[in-house]
């Protein structure tokens, strides 16, 4: 089973944008659909898009998942194949956007302590995202919101040096934000854009989909946060003034993916 999921995950499949049958409120809509997917067309076309012959497939049940590290939403889907022991267990997260949507997809938030953990954070570099963030007080003067520096306000050497890193750690900080690690690493990512009555949707795998967002350079914006590729980095901020205000967030357009 292991063995063809990796297979399943390697190969990179360029599926156009196709017609969506049938009304998507929220991600239980798509659960419904996987879970009757013998009568229901649309899903039928997911799960060939995923390299399944359907005349192969015996049962497919999806349930959404509660994947803690992972601020998105995800469903698991097991699909067994006829005349063989074997049981895919396929992860993919969902994300229902307006076509106009300009791009304010969260698809992670935690605080820095995890990224410290995660990334190998040198100390420096902690030092400068715990100011951007709010959890330590800056000292500097006339800035632009007194309880944290955007980035532009900081020294140009030290916005180098947190370019660099994040530079330096792409592939791998990529890889943790859309594909998470462990037993819930995504697979897939699934796309369905409402625009008015029309709904279209694609599903690529989620290697792709890294090489989507990732593939451009990381920068500082000129509101004086960071762009991490097509991934947008900024402190949380709102929650009533709350300590979780000073949480970094992470967020992407899933639009792009129609576009590629």
């Amino acid at each position: 089973m292991k063995n063809d999921k990796k297979k399943n995950i390697k190969r990179l499949i360029k599926l156009g944008s196709k017609t969506a049958r049938g009304g998507f409120k929220n991600e239980q809509d798509v659960i419904d659909k996987f879970n009757n997917w013998e009568k229901d067309k649309t899903a039928q076309k997911w799960l060939e898009a995923m390299e399944y012959n359907i005349n192969e497939v015996e049962y497919v049940k999806a349930v959404k998942i509660d994947n803690k590290y992972k601020a998105d939403v995800q469903v698991q889907i097991q699909i067994s194949i006829k005349l063989k022991a074997q049981l895919d267990v396929q992860n993919l997260q969902v994300k229902l956007v307006s076509n106009h949507s300009s791009g304010g997809n969260q698809i992670d938030k935690r605080w820095l302590g995890k990224c410290i953990e995660q990334w190998k954070m040198p100390i420096d570099i902690v030092k400068l995202l715990k100011l951007f963030t709010g959890e330590m007080k800056p000292t500097k003067r006339n800035l632009k919101d007194p309880r944290r520096m955007f980035l532009f306000e900081m020294d140009k050497n030290d916005q180098s040096k947190i370019v660099n890193f994040f530079e330096d750690n792409k592939i791998l900080i990529v890889s943790d934000l859309l594909k998470g690690r462990g037993e819930f690493s995504a697979d897939w990512m699934l796309v369905i854009s409402s625009d008015g009555n029309s709904k279209k949707w694609v599903l690529k795998s989620i290697n792709e989909a890294m090489n989507i967002f990732g593939k451009e350079s990381v920068a500082i914006t000129s509101q004086g946060s960071l762009r991490i590729g097509k991934i947008g980095m900024q402190r949380k901020g709102g929650d009533g003034g709350r300590p979780t205000a000073n949480m970094l967030q992470f967020k992407i357009n899933p639009i792009r993916l129609f576009d590629n």
